[in-house]
């Protein structure tokens, strides 16, 4: 194979994943045709069939995408301008917030909608989806931990939580303020989670001998 072919290759294989990618979130996993989803590709189905043996392959090459680039395309952009950890937090929230404003509040989480529409059954995806949501939730422990929060693990579960929910809700009511009374609400919790500062010691004063 001439190294033009294998590009061509693997450039058709990176065509159907990114096809699958944004069909599987902007219409769902059972709505998406095989025709639909090669003519969004550029490609035929004996290329399809050249890398993946099903939908289903497909959709498991998609969320492992998903794992792939949490950390350089939404972690590490939203820490990158935080030193504090629980603006970090905040920081990764915020980056959910402008695609909800950007879409006018029919952005939803991809990872969180093919949870809910995925037949149970189906456990190697959902197994990939909980590896995603694993990664988010440690992400999110680390900055609570750091943050001196006792049961970081639990909070970073309320957190997840609290973004898929006002995702969610706002969604629903095509509005932002939803999510933002969601966030405003997570930010007075771990507030008051957070461990109270030291009380500064009065600056001794030196006696004057007489």
């Amino acid at each position: 194979m001439t190294p033009t072919a294998g590009r061509h290759h693997t450039d058709t294989r990176a065509r159907i994943v990114e096809a699958a990618r944004f069909l599987f979130w902007d219409k769902g996993y059972a709505a998406t045709g095989l025709a639909e989803l090669l003519a969004r590709a550029g490609a035929n189905s004996g290329s399809f069939y050249h890398f993946f043996d099903s939908k289903d392959a497909v959709l498991r090459t998609v969320l492992e995408t998903y794992s792939d680039l949490l950390e350089p395309l939404v972690l590490r952009p939203a820490f990158a301008g935080h030193a504090r950890p629980i603006e970090r937090i905040f920081a990764l929230l915020a980056g959910y917030r402008e695609r909800l404003v950007s879409t006018e509040c029919q952005y939803g989480c991809p990872i969180g909608r093919l949870a809910l529409e995925l037949d149970p059954e189906n456990a190697p995806a959902h197994a990939l989806i909980a590896r995603n949501f694993t990664a988010w939730r440690a992400a999110v422990e680390g900055c609570v931990r750091d943050a001196g929060i006792a049961d970081a693990v639990d909070v970073a579960a309320f957190v997840l939580t609290v973004m898929e929910g006002a995702v969610m809700q706002s969604r629903a009511y095509r509005s932002i303020e939803p999510y933002d009374a969601c966030v405003r609400q997570l930010r007075l919790h771990l507030t008051a989670l957070a461990p109270p500062k030291p009380t500064p010691k009065p600056a001794r004063t030196s006696r004057r001998s007489r």
